[in-house]
């Protein structure tokens, strides 16, 4: 239990770097989150066309683990935000993610490039399904695989 309560702990160090940030509200809707911004930064756009997207970046230090590897989290966050704007570079509004299933099948290492390709599925009413493949931009080994779906935008019948 020590262990478990130990990995949830953040160091006093790094808890005075988290507090004083300054994290200014945003607009939901119109405005990306700071969450988004802190996730989102140096990725490039290098193809879009309707219903497929292809990005690059390289991992930056924020978003590595304890053991300098890309975190799951910053993976499934980019999987969750690349994936949905497929969907919007296809004219679509913005969805809500209403499930994610993610392969996590290798790592990338701090500084690796790493490209990440989604593409859409297809939609039925108000839902949508995108791909989402994550790779070492060098090598080519697979770091991760996803499926994202969405949900949103129905007209009213009201």
């Amino acid at each position: 239990m020590e262990k478990a309560k130990e990995a949830l702990t953040v160091a006093e160090e790094q808890a005075k770097v988290v507090d004083g940030l300054e994290v200014r509200p945003h607009i939901a809707g119109q405005d990306a989150s700071f969450f988004e911004g802190f996730a989102l930064r140096g990725i490039h756009v290098d193809q879009i066309r309707p219903g497929f997207l292809s990005c690059s970046f390289t991992v930056p230090p924020r978003l590595t683990d304890v053991n300098g590897k890309l975190a799951a989290g910053a993976i499934a966050n980019l999987v969750d935000e690349v994936g949905a704007a497929a969907i919007t570079a296809e004219g679509h509004h913005t969805k809500v993610s209403v499930d994610m299933n993610i392969a996590f099948v290798s790592s990338a290492e701090l500084g690796d490039e790493v490209e990440i390709r989604s593409r859409v599925l297809g939609h039925k009413g108000g839902y949508s399904g995108t791909h989402v493949l994550m790779r070492n931009k060098k090598t080519g080994q697979v770091i991760a695989e996803g499926r994202h779906s969405l949900f949103g935008n129905l007209n009213s019948k009201i």
